[in-house]
């Protein structure tokens, strides 16, 4: 039974690394009426829809103050977006909308999130 399970994740793992591997895309963060980040981003994400945007120089932050920016699918057209800041805190931004214009954006109250 041991071997059956480790069998079973060891798919799982090599299946979901297969559907969702990182790669280099334009990505935009606005804040407010300001661009706080605007060029190449690692796009990180995984098999639900969710994803990450980071630095694509390994271990450099985003911008000055933040390290990755992160959305989280809560359901469809509909996200948690936080940042982690250089200093470890992850920052809740709040909820966003998927963009009827740009579906590669997700928009919050006083924020916006695009990655093409």
């Amino acid at each position: 039974m041991k071997i059956l399970i480790t069998a079973v994740t060891v798919l799982l793992l090599a299946s979901h690394s297969a559907m969702a591997k990182d790669r280099q895309v334009k990505c935009q963060i606005d804040s407010g009426n300001q661009t706080i980040y605007k060029g190449q981003c690692t796009f990180i994400p995984d098999t639900k829809g969710s994803f990450g945007l980071a630095n694509p120089v390994k271990n450099q932050p985003l911008t000055n103050s933040i390290s990755i920016v992160s959305v989280y699918i809560i359901e469809k057209g509909l996200a948690e977006v936080r940042g982690l800041t250089a200093d470890g805190i992850n920052s809740r931004w709040g909820e966003a909308k998927r963009s009827t214009t740009d579906k590669a954006c997700w928009v919050g109250e006083d924020f916006k999130v695009c990655a093409w």
